[in-house]
């Protein structure tokens, strides 16, 4: 992605599947991935940083920050194109004293600018106005900035993402070799994400990441062939991990679940893992009281599971997501209302068997609820979004994509209801400008999804910049979303980012 301002040309952000791919850098600080919290973070990722230049002029008159007179500013550009030598292509790696990168000497500028260039209070603010990406590319410039930039604290809230082959070497003999984890040591990084690794990856990366044993508290499994010894092994020996996640590992059995639990995980995601049935949700309700969290796609998951939870996780789990269950009912709803009380998230997003029967109960019982997610819910009717506003005033955020039959008439009920921060209504064919009119007196409004509803026209949405507090608004796939209409928008919406 290049910068028209300096002529800056940094490395572009590949997605792959919501996380950011670094590419490889001749100098060795490139092939690992590394993906923030949130979506909104992990879209920042991509983005050109706000400050293209050591010193832009709007940096150069704050007051706050200790920056010294300087006739012309350094740009990034020419500090940025000192090569570094080859080296290991994990992010973090190349960390050894005797590599030859540049010293603050033998940087291009006067010494004045030289000296600036290193001058840590100064690195300790700029650096935070840049991207994970660009953070792994500054880190190359010079001993200086990487010993800066290594600071935990320029990576907190981040994962790196290794995959199989980025965690070995191959030897000029063609023997494989573990890489060197110690940059990702430095940088302190508490949670990873392991992609397509078996068993046997698991113990070497236990055995190579000097904070493995009590200093990781997050794990990632995806796509992995990890068994029940594996897992066994993983969470018998890193004693520091609460939360963990197993997505797409069809390798280890329920039987592995209940040999390798352990009470101090208090967050658990599991998805698309064939051997995942009701045995599975007994077995996490009786070893982990602890939990807080339950992220869980599992097709084989029937109402009988949903009454396994005990009285003790009932006081602790605030967040449950029930994501493409086929098989829960009404019946598993009443289950899961009566054993988890106090939720305050709560997806049902794919589970087409539950109706406004269901959505009653969840109102009726749940009323400490900030976060209910009902897309892809095609029986869900307006029925049901009445039961929402009368009884949940908590509520925050309400999903409703796919569900066909809503129509104007409950988004009237939503109406009224002055706590919704957001709401999500793609793809929901039935919504008619009449019942955009209804959400007009919403100013607790921040964030309105409207993609892909087919029958709203630009008269309707012209409508919405009476919602002056609005953040974001999505109209992807609207027929009524028309060239005018978005500039229009950027004339009486300016706070608003508008999605095309």
């Amino acid at each position: 992605m290049s910068n028209p301002r300096n002529g800056d040309t940094k490395p572009p952000c590949l997605p792959r599947n919501g996380l950011v791919k670094i590419p490889t850098q001749p100098n060795g600080l490139g092939s690992a991935s590394i993906t923030k919290g949130t979506p909104a973070m992990k879209n920042r990722l991509c983005q050109p940083s706000s400050v293209p230049a050591i010193l832009s002029p709007a940096l150069a008159h704050r007051s706050d920050l200790p920056i010294p007179s300087l006739a012309s500013p350094l740009s990034l550009a020419a500090l940025a194109s000192v090569s570094s030598p080859p080296g290991p292509s994990l992010v973090g790696l190349n960390t050894s004293e005797g590599s030859e990168q540049p010293s603050p000497e033998r940087l291009p500028g006067s010494p004045s600018e030289r000296q600036l260039a290193v001058d840590e209070k100064i690195l300790n603010r700029l650096f935070w106005y840049f991207s994970a990406c660009e953070k792994c590319v500054l880190a190359q410039v010079c001993k200086a900035w990487r010993r800066v930039l290594y600071q935990p604290k320029f990576w907190v809230g981040l994962t790196p993402v290794l995959h199989t082959k980025e965690l070995y070497n191959i030897l000029p003999s063609g023997e494989k070799e573990f890489v060197s984890l110690q940059g990702f040591a430095i940088r302190g990084f508490d949670g990873f994400c392991l992609v397509g690794v078996s068993d046997l990856d698991i113990c070497e990366f236990i055995d190579n990441y000097p904070l493995s044993k009590k200093g990781v508290k997050a794990m990632s499994l995806k796509r992995s062939t990890i068994t029940d010894a594996g897992l066994e092994v993983m969470l018998e020996q890193m004693q520091g991990v609460v939360r963990l996640e197993l997505s797409g590992c069809n390798d280890f059995t329920e039987a592995g679940l209940w040999s390798s639990l352990n009470a101090r995980i208090t967050a658990l995601s599991v998805s698309d893992c064939i051997n995942v049935a009701d045995d599975a949700i007994a077995a996490i309700s009786q070893l982990l009281p602890n939990l807080t969290e339950l992220n869980l796609q599992a097709y084989h998951v029937t109402d009988t599971a949903l009454a396994y939870f005990t009285a003790k996780q009932g006081y602790t789990t605030h967040t449950l997501r029930l994501n493409s269950c086929w098989e829960i009912t009404n019946h598993g709803v009443v289950n899961m209302v009566h054993s988890l009380p106090n939720l305050s998230v709560l997806s049902l997003s794919g589970c087409s068997k539950v109706t406004d029967d269901g959505v009653e109960l969840v109102a009726e019982n749940l009323r400490k609820l900030r976060s209910l997610d009902l897309s892809w819910c095609p029986r869900i009717t307006d029925m049901a979004l009445e039961y929402i506003a009368c009884d949940l005033h908590k509520l925050e955020e309400l999903v409703l994509d796919r569900c066909v039959r809503i129509t104007d008439t409950g988004l009237s009920y939503l109406s009224t209801m002055s706590s919704l921060r957001s709401l999500y209504l793609r793809w929901c064919c039935q919504v008619q400008d009449f019942g955009l009119k209804h959400l007009l007196s919403m100013g607790s409004l921040r964030l309105l999804s409207l993609a892909g509803c087919p029958l709203l026209t630009t008269t309707g949405l012209s409508g919405l910049v009476q919602l002056q507090e609005l953040e974001e608004l999505e109209l992807t796939n609207c027929p009524g979303a028309t060239p005018e209409l978005f500039k229009y928008f950027s004339q009486h919406l300016p706070c608003c980012m508008v999605i095309e």
